[in-house]
């Protein structure tokens, strides 16, 4: 179903948020819609999450669950595999524009950088950074501190508290300062 609203006389178009196979998607408090993103059936986003413009969220054919403060950035793609792989993102995670995370796990205070690919299988450790444009092969195990890049990714070195605070923290930060400008 698409939402609309009435706006001070004027149609408000919302983003299309659909059930697929008696599966709705659900999120929590405080989250921002952005009114041409797309989210379908089984996804479940917790408190202070975003959406952006041409972003889809697909949990049609497996689940997607999303924790607290996960921005989704214009044009990404979030998706999973049939009858093998879900989706799971933590707490902080931050997903760059045109990035794609298909039936991996991505754990707390992850950046994934613009146009980056995470495979089915992968496991993203906590405190980690995947830079722009990396491609991170199937079932990859990223420990945690670490930064990935390249075409395959590979570790390139330790995330450093100074990259963790002006990066992977700034930007899951400034991402819920953004949304409450549309609000």
């Amino acid at each position: 179903m698409n939402f609309e609203l009435l706006f001070f006389g004027k149609k408000k178009i919302m983003a299309l948020i659909k059930s697929v196979n008696g599966k709705t998607p659900k999120h929590g408090e405080n989250c921002y819609f952005a009114e041409n993103a797309t989210v379908v059936g089984d996804v479940t986003m917790g408190d202070d999450c975003s959406v952006w413009f041409n972003a889809v969220i697909r949990g049609d054919v497996n689940s997607i669950k999303m924790g607290n403060k996960v921005n989704i950035q214009d044009g990404a793609v979030i998706h999973c595999t049939y009858q093998k792989a879900s989706t799971t993102l933590g707490n902080n995670v931050s997903v760059g524009h045109n990035a794609m995370l298909h039936g991996c796990t991505i754990h707390d205070n992850v950046l994934v950088g613009m146009g980056a690919i995470v495979m089915d299988g992968c496991v993203v450790e906590e405190n980690c950074l995947i830079a722009a444009g990396a491609v991170v092969l199937e079932n990859t195990h990223i420990k945690s501190g670490s930064v990935y890049a390249g075409v395959p990714a590979k570790k390139v070195k330790e995330l450093t508290p100074e990259l963790f605070e002006g990066e992977v923290k700034r930007i899951a930060n400034n991402y819920l300062m953004y949304s409450s400008w549309f609000k």
